[in-house]
């Protein structure tokens, strides 16, 4: 959000795009109702939103361990029955299902019920065996006083491939009279220019999260990766199967990028 955010474009921008910022449910939520034309959702709520593209080459994804998505828990994960799940991402709660269920997290022991929360740690291991941990509490977490499952580098472990959590949508309906292509650019450029600019973020996050600046700037330019290559599309596509078999969503559509010739491309498999 650099760009639209405080960049030297963010006047001009502000005349183009009205912003308002939520969680990234709600974000797809607004894009299933129509409140919002553009909006960076949880992966796997791509599969259950009718006439949505994807803007090219940009994601919110990992290739090993991501760090602030966690399972965090004071028993062995082989003996958790119950998992209080923050439900801000649905993503990572499809993620953890899946892992679960083909037994790459628990050896196949048992499958834990899930119990929906406030994202508050203790409160969630007060009522649960462990909790799926999400975003800045997760990266300033003491993990040595839990057992702490990295959702990302199990799922790439077991099947060598990154792992995507978000990305952009756009309705198709706002494509209508819309230069596709100048708004996939807006929002490459300022990607880039907000990795241009990584200390700077570190720097205002370190002190509102209360993590050391240098964890931050690791963190997101190690941790979190940006774009979208054809090994990190396999890797969704591959999560959208596995959500498929497991009945998490009804079927795996193709994933639909707005193309370079400004026209809707589809790329799957």
């Amino acid at each position: 959000m650099w760009d639209f955010e405080r960049g030297e474009r963010a006047r001009e921008l502000a005349k183009q795009f009205e912003i308002t910022y939520t969680v990234p449910s709600l974000c797809a939520d607004a894009l299933r109702v129509g409140e919002a034309d553009i909006g960076i959702i949880p992966a796997i709520t791509y599969q259950t939103i009718p006439d949505l593209v994807v803007i090219p080459d940009i994601a919110i994804a990992a290739v090993g361990a991501v760090r602030s998505i966690l399972l965090v828990s004071r028993t062995a994960i082989s003996e958790v029955r119950k998992v209080a799940v923050d439900t801000s991402s649905r993503t990572s709660v499809a993620l953890l299902q899946i892992l679960f269920r083909k037994g790459w997290i628990n050896g196949g022991k048992n499958i834990p019920e899930f119990i929906p929360q406030s994202p508050e740690l203790e409160p969630m291991l007060a009522s649960c065996d462990a909790a799926l941990l999400i975003g800045d509490p997760a990266l300033a977490i003491d993990r040595t006083q839990y057992h702490v499952v990295d959702l990302a580098e199990v799922w790439s472990a077991r099947t060598g491939r990154p792992f995507v959590f978000a990305f952009w949508a756009v309705r198709k309906k706002a494509l209508i009279e819309t230069d596709a292509v100048k708004l996939s650019k807006i929002f490459q450029r300022s990607r880039d220019n907000g990795l241009a600019n990584v200390n700077a973020i570190a720097k205002e996050w370190a002190a509102r999260i209360g993590i050391a600046e240098a964890h931050v700037i690791s963190y997101l330019t190690s941790s979190i990766s940006y774009s979208l290559p054809p090994e990190t599309i396999s890797g969704l596509n591959l999560f959208f199967d596995l959500a498929a078999e497991l009945k998490l969503i009804p079927v795996a559509h193709p994933l639909e990028f707005i193309s370079t010739d400004a026209s809707v491309s589809s790329l799957s498999g």
